[in-house]
């Protein structure tokens, strides 16, 4: 079970209560950790053991998704609140600009993070933000059929596909190139994720208008991009490229959306190398 924070935001509409589930691991620079839209922060648990040596790792739950609770009625899930929800979050856990991690969606909040002089360096997995209309279009209604199914599948037919590499495949080859090497017990876990979270139509919603176009001066910025990547296409990475200049653009062959899981080791070292 994951640990649980609680702070206080403010808003148009007054100051809420917010709540946080997260992990945390590990000593020395503090290292925070975004995962993907749909997703918890038991994406990272592939590399958390890699990381935890070198690094005070805290694994995120965002708002709306995983064991954390959707966002107080009228506070939205577009980038002007989540990223000072982000900020207030590390201030209650008292961690002073720490590194990031972010993939997908985590990655581009990451960016914005950066870009806003929050944290010491960004790595940045497969971010959002640098797509075209037509990829954005291709991205969430791929999204949206992942999510429909897993909210169309009884919980025992999600455990009996789960149990077989073919199944695992069939459940999460879109945002994994090595399905097989996932767990049963992680594949159900992250498939009952995206059904029951809360956050995901808000957050569909707020990232139709995203577009990632400035740079992110004064900070160590490392975008990395698996070469299998099959929701957003490793091209954008080189768009990424191009919008930060000074950022490290990084190729993780054999990899899909969600790298963490198709190599370990290799995505560690980025981070690592990312964040000195």
């Amino acid at each position: 079970m994951a640990s649980k924070v609680s702070f206080t935001i403010d808003s148009p509409r007054g100051s809420h209560t917010v709540s946080v589930a997260y992990e945390r691991i590990g000593t020395g620079e503090p290292l925070l950790l975004l995962h993907g839209i749909g997703h918890h922060w038991q994406a990272w648990e592939p590399i958390l053991p890699l990381l935890a040596p070198d690094r005070d790792v805290i694994a995120v739950d965002l708002p709306g998704f995983g064991e954390s609770p959707a966002l107080p009625d009228g506070v939205s899930y577009d980038l002007p609140t989540v990223v000072p929800v982000l900020g207030a979050l590390c201030e209650a856990l008292g961690v002073e600009r720490p590194h990031v991690a972010g993939n997908s969606l985590g990655g581009l909040l990451a960016l914005q993070l950066g870009r806003e002089n929050l944290v010491r360096s960004v790595t940045a997995l497969s971010p959002a933000g640098f797509w075209t209309e037509s990829e954005r279009r291709y991205a969430f209604g791929t999204l949206l059929a992942m999510r429909q199914g897993a909210r169309a599948l009884p919980p025992a037919v999600i455990g009996r596909l789960s149990r077989t590499a073919p199944g695992r495949a069939a459940l999460t080859s879109t945002i994994y190139a090595r399905p097989g090497r996932r767990s049963p017990e992680a594949v159900v876990a992250e498939t009952l994720a995206l059904r029951d979270a809360t956050g995901f139509r808000q957050t569909l919603d707020a990232g139709r208008r995203v577009l990632f176009t400035d740079d992110v001066p004064g900070v160590p910025v490392t975008v990395a991009w698996g070469t299998r990547d099959r929701l957003l296409l490793r091209r954008q990475g080189i768009r990424a490229k191009r919008a930060i200049p000074g950022a490290r653009l990084v190729r993780l062959p054999g990899c899909g959306h969600v790298p963490m899981n198709d190599d370990p080791a290799l995505v560690a070292r980025v981070i690592l190398d990312g964040s000195r």
